[in-house]
C-alpha cells in the first residue's frame, strides 16, 4: 500500500510544485487509509490532552539527531520535531507541546472544539544514511462542548399577577434547544434565542417566561443538544395572603358594639325622661303630703311634750 502511494506520488506532473510538507501529508494520508486499531480518546472544550505516539526506545540507542516525529491531523500539519528542533504549526502555537522524555507524546492546551479529529504520529530514523519508517499511530480526539446546568433567574413583573423568568446557558455544542415544561406539557417561551461563537463554535441559548404569580408552578427549563441534555427546575409557591389591618379590625368592633351599646342607652335616657314626666305629679303629691306628716307629727310631739311638763308640776 505504501509503494502504490509512493509511485502515484513519482508519477505526478505536479511532483516538483510540492512543497516537501505537502508531500509529507500526502504520503501520511496514503499511510492512514486502511489503517486499524485507532486509539479513541475523548476530552472536554478547555481541557488539556495527553495524545500517546506509542513509540517505545531506550535512551541508549536514541540518538535524537538521527530522529524525525511528526505530528499532523487529518490532512494538516501540527508539529514537526527535526534535528532536536521543534516546530508548531500557527494554529496550535502556543498551546502545543512534545514530550520528548514520554515517547514523544503530544500535549494540547486548552483544548478547542476544532481540535476535535484524527491525529496520526510518525515516527522515522536514519538508518544506512536515509531516513524509515519506524513507528506509525493514529489517535481518534473527539471533543466535547457540554452545557453547564442552567441558570433561572427572576427577570422582574411585566404586569399585575405576572412574573417573568429567564433560562440562560453557554459554552455548548451542538446547536442546542430550549423548551420550557410544567407537568410534562412545553410552554411558551418569550425571545429564545440560539447564538454561536465563530471562533469556538460553541454556543449560548437564552429564553424567557411569563406565568401567573398567583398560583402555585414547578417549571422545568430543558436544553438538549445532540444526544445529551440538561435541566433545571424552578419552583414558585404564591405569595401568603396579607393579614387583616388591626386598625379595621378596631374600628369594627367600635361599630358593632360600640354603637348599639350607645343607642341603648341614648333610648334608656330618653325612656327615663318620658317616665320621670309622667311621674312628677304624683312624685309632687307625694313629697308635699310625706311633709306635711312630718310638719304635723312635729306639732305633735311637741304638744305632748309640753302637756307632761304641766302635768308634772
Amino acid at each position: 500500500h505504501i509503494s502504490t502511494c509512493a509511485l502515484a506520488l513519482s508519477n505526478s506532473p505536479t511532483l516538483g510544485y510540492f512543497d516537501p510538507f505537502d508531500i509529507l501529508i500526502f504520503v501520511l494520508h496514503c499511510l492512514n487509509v486502511g489503517q486499524a486499531g485507532i486509539v479513541q480518546m475523548s476530552k472536554s472544550v478547555k481541557e488539556k490532552v495527553s495524545l500517546p505516539c506509542g513509540y517505545n526506545f531506550s535512551y541508549e540507542e536514541a540518538d535524537m539527531l538521527q530522529m524525525r516525529i511528526y505530528w499532523q491531523k487529518d490532512n494538516e500539519m501540527v508539529l514537526s520535531f527535526i534535528s532536536k528542533e521543534t516546530k508548531v504549526w500557527p494554529k496550535y502555537e502556543n498551546r502545543t507541546l512534545l514530550d520528548t522524555d514520554d515517547n514523544f507524546r503530544l500535549m494540547i492546551l486548552p483544548l478547542f472544539l476544532s481540535d476535535r479529529g484524527k491525529y496520526t504520529c510518525v515516527v522515522q530514523k536514519r538508518e544506512k544514511g536515509s531516513f524509515v519508517l519506524k513507528h506509525l499511530t493514529s489517535v481518534e480526539l473527539s471533543v466535547r462542548a457540554d452545557f453547564p446546568v442552567p441558570n433561572i433567574t427572576q427577570f422582574g413583573e411585566p404586569a399585575a399577577d405576572i412574573k417573568r423568568i429567564m433560562c440562560f446557558a453557554s459554552g455548548g455544542f451542538p446547536k442546542p434547544r430550549l423548551t420550557w415544561l410544567e407537568d410534562g406539557k412545553e410552554l411558551s417561551g418569550i425571545n429564545t434565542t440560539v447564538s454561536q461563537d465563530p471562533e469556538s463554535q460553541l454556543y449560548t441559548v437564552s429564553s424567557k417566561l411569563d406565568f401567573n404569580m398567583t398560583y402555585n408552578h414547578s417549571i422545568v427549563c430543558h436544553i438538549a443538544y445532540g444526544d445529551s441534555q440538561v435541566s433545571k427546575n424552578f419552583t414558585w409557591e404564591k405569595p401568603p395572603e396579607a393579614p387583616p389591618d388591626r386598625n379595621h379590625q378596631v374600628f369594627y368592633v367600635i361599630i358593632v358594639l360600640v354603637v348599639p351599646f350607645a343607642i341603648c342607652i341614648v333610648h334608656s335616657k330618653y325612656y327615663f325622661i318620658i317616665m320621670i314626666n309622667s311621674w312628677k305629679p304624683r312624685f309632687h303629691s307625694y313629697i308635699s303630703a310625706h311633709l306635711w306628716h312630718s310638719s304635723l307629727d312635729h306639732i305633735c310631739s311637741k304638744s305632748m311634750g309640753t302637756l307632761d311638763s304641766v302635768h308634772s308640776l
